[in-house]
């Protein structure tokens, strides 16, 4: 059976149907997901059955996958599978999270960003596997970040071709309202990224922006913070966006350096979410093994 894809937008996301998940993917089913996602940008995977060693393997398809942060006190990493993300807000004894400074952290997923802008290495695709859902709220939304480049006003598209932006986490965790500052943030490390991003695939062009990003390089920060609240407002009008809701089991998988996204809201103190998310590098796997999200979250441990 050929995959199918029905469009949630007529320009962006769909839902997949005709995978038979049971088993690893054969080189022609690959290759039809992969012009999938390069067509929709957002795919969404209904009922897959997988648990988090099939999650592993079917990511793993895609290309090499990030080893989530091992990280004193704020746990990212499921216990038991270093490529799975903890996307919940469960510890890891699997209760509802109520640690103040964490839920502060992970309010950072709430507001519109692109997966890992803030590391040197950018992550491709991310692949977030539902296991609990509250009973209301708790989607996912999508920004399509190619066409909001096309439509953008021409001098726009000219400023933001030649410029790079600042990338950091705690930024992104600053706006929403973890307790750091902008000296802080200053002496942790940084991600220089181009404000556009061409696909080869397609021959489009996306705005690669978002939360993480601080900072346009040349410009006065003031002027800079302006330019990038002006590319999130306008890439998030209605037009460009959708949401996912999610049963237990249902996957969805989405270009990192063609969207944006954020988490929606919901009673996270009253209702479970358990979500995982395993991460592709973009690019060719490493030679040697590598951590570099445990690297980065060392590096910004304060040394005093």
């Amino acid at each position: 059976m050929a995959l199918t894809a029905t469009p949630i937008t007529p320009r962006f996301g769909a839902e997949i149907s005709g995978l038979d998940l049971s088993k690893p993917l054969s080189e022609e089913a690959l290759a039809e997901l992969i012009d999938a996602m390069n067509t929709w940008g957002v795919c969404v995977l209904r009922d897959t059955g997988f648990n988090n060693e099939t999650h592993v393997a079917f990511s793993r398809s895609l290309g090499h996958l990030e080893t989530a942060p091992a990280v004193k006190n704020r746990p990212r990493r499921h216990p038991d599978t270093p490529e799975i993300f903890d996307a919940s807000n469960l510890t890891p004894a699997g209760e509802i999270l109520v640690d103040e400074n964490m839920v502060l952290h992970k309010k950072g997923d709430r507001l519109w960003h692109t997966d890992s802008s803030f590391m040197e290495l950018r992550s491709a695709y991310s692949l977030l596997l539902a296991y609990e859902v509250p009973k209301k709220g708790g989607l996912t939304y999508f920004a399509d970040m190619r066409s909001a480049y096309e439509d953008l006003p021409a001098e726009i598209r000219e400023i933001i071709k030649t410029h790079k932006a600042e990338h950091s986490l705690w930024y992104s965790r600053l706006l929403a309202g973890f307790p750091i500052t902008e000296e802080e943030i200053d002496e942790r490390p940084k991600a220089l990224q181009p404000m556009i991003m061409p696909q080869e695939a397609t021959g489009r062009t996306a705005i690669y922006i978002g939360s993480h990003a601080m900072d346009v390089v040349g410009m006065p920060r003031d002027e800079g913070r302006a330019l990038i609240k002006y590319l999130i407002e306008f890439a998030t009008q209605p037009q460009y966006t959708f949401g996912v809701t999610y049963e237990p089991g249902d996957l969805v998988i989405w270009d990192n350096l063609t969207t944006m996204h954020r988490g929606g809201d919901f009673d996270l103190f009253n209702e479970r979410r358990d979500m995982r998310r395993t991460t592709v590098r973009e690019g060719d796997a490493p030679e040697h093994a590598d951590d570099p999200f445990t690297a980065y979250f060392a590096a910004s441990t304060p040394t005093n």
